[in-house]
């Protein structure tokens, strides 16, 4: 089993690039592969997930050129261009893959499976394949997870659908299903999520209409093919948000990262926590705001963090929980219980973990307490933290190492890889004493 050793450190300094933006990078792979002509694409997140996809779409003849390791073409095959593959699709742990692929793939006219690792077979389709089952797709799930089976139907008829909860997958999933029916499709949001679905569209051709939290799109229009410029994923940029904030030095910089409004909680959380951080805009990429983020070393409080945000950061609430164990005072997150289906039972995990540091905290069903160590005269104690295969879980407590007066080690770590390959060099580079085993 694959662990890192993290030695305390005690500041970050420098300039870090973050690879490209994940869930962007899923989704020129997907309506790269079904819109007509050539998507030019750079800036691709070459991990182990986008990986996945990109061998999925291959498996369904859609050509793909790569250049370098950040920079492919991708050949459309045109809305109904999709061929039957020869083998079960291997998503590998990415959720963002199976989900969104249910939903592009209930309007195809050849059968598929959708599997992936141990960890991604635990976690729910139901949520998904329901709404697509309105619509009049014929899905199949195992005990409600995969593999799941999609089955070619005659048609699909567009639905007017509320989601139960805020979820980007969900409303994603029936947009691309929306792509193949017949007539309008509607998914209004009970909270805003990431719109990179609805942003790829426009920028393929396809007209989205936005009305508050109502997105909606007629059926069978056609993509074109374009160029897509993938900024950095501020989901891997929070893990230096939040190092900086706890002990950055100098001018600290995280160089151009996407800053989607719809992606950009961390950021306004950790403000409201007193973080120092300013927001230098770049040019837009691929339809996407994009900036760098200068940080300094700041007295971070506890909050009550609203949970009109949660949804905007929820990728990046375990470092969050990080933060909120370095800051003074208590810090409370509720209205999180998506966390509980991602790779692993995030907060169980994180909660573990923090218990195990000596961070005091208390768990509730859909968020948790952290006592900050700010104003305590303590620091964290170092020890044995368990990931459980998350990649997250692994890059949140090795920032944790900036608390510590003590070595940690996070067991379980080769997931990292699937959101962010070089994680350890790019760490090591700014300060943090990381080692991989």
């Amino acid at each position: 089993m694959q662990f890192y050793e993290v030695q305390p450190s005690t500041s970050v300094a420098g300039t870090v690039r973050v690879p490209g933006d994940k869930s962007i990078s899923h989704r020129t792979l997907m309506l790269g592969g079904i819109a007509e002509g050539r998507t030019e694409v750079t800036g691709f997140l070459a991990s182990a997930d986008c990986l996945a996809t990109l061998d999925a779409f291959r498996a369904m003849g859609v050509g793909v050129d790569r250049h370098a390791e950040t920079s492919l073409t991708v050949h459309g095959r045109g809305l109904h261009g999709l061929s039957a593959p020869a083998k079960v699709l291997d998503m590998g742990n990415a959720g963002t893959a199976i989900r969104l692929s249910m939903g592009l793939l209930s309007g195809q006219r050849f059968e598929s499976v959708l599997t992936g690792d141990s960890s991604l077979r635990s976690r729910p389709m139901e949520r998904v394949a329901k709404p697509l089952r309105q619509m009049g797709a014929d899905i199949l799930t195992t005990d409600g997870k995969p593999p799941v089976t999609v089955r070619p139907v005659a048609t699909l008829s567009g639905i007017d659908y509320l989601l139960p909860v805020a979820s980007a997958q969900v409303k994603s999933a029936i947009l691309l299903a929306g792509l193949y029916a017949q007539g309008f499709t509607t998914v209004t949001e009970p909270a805003p999520t990431r719109d990179h679905t609805e942003r790829m569209l426009r920028g393929f051709g396809v007209q989205v209409e936005t009305d508050g939290a109502r997105i909606r799109l007629q059926g069978r229009q056609t993509l074109t093919g374009t160029r897509i410029d993938v900024p950095g994923d501020i989901s891997s940029a929070a893990f230096f948000l939040v190092a900086g904030s706890i002990a950055g030095s100098g001018d600290y910089v995280i160089e151009n990262v996407g800053v989607n409004p719809t992606r950009t909680g961390v950021i306004d959380i950790l403000k409201l926590m007193g973080a120092d951080i300013t927001v230098v805009p770049r040019a837009a990429q691929g339809g996407e705001p994009v900036a760098d983020l200068h940080v300094r070393r700041a007295e971070l409080r506890g909050i009550a963090v609203p949970e009109s945000l949660v949804p905007l950061a929820i990728d990046e609430l375990p470092v969050l929980f990080i933060a909120a164990a370095a800051a003074r005072g208590e810090t409370v997150f509720t209205g999180a219980a998506e966390l509980r289906v991602k790779e692993s039972d995030r907060l169980a995990v994180m909660a573990d973990g923090l218990t195990r540091l000596g961070v005091g905290n208390e768990l509730a069903p859909d968020g948790i307490r952290i006592e900050g160590l700010a104003g305590t005269g303590r620091r964290l104690g170092g020890g044995e933290v368990e990931s459980h295969g998350d990649h997250r879980i692994a890059m949140s407590f090795t920032v944790a190492s900036l608390l510590a007066d003590a070595p940690i080690r996070i067991r379980d770590t080769e997931n990292v890889g699937t959101s962010f390959p070089g994680f350890v060099a790019t760490a090591r580079a700014c300060g943090l004493q990381v080692e991989e085993r």
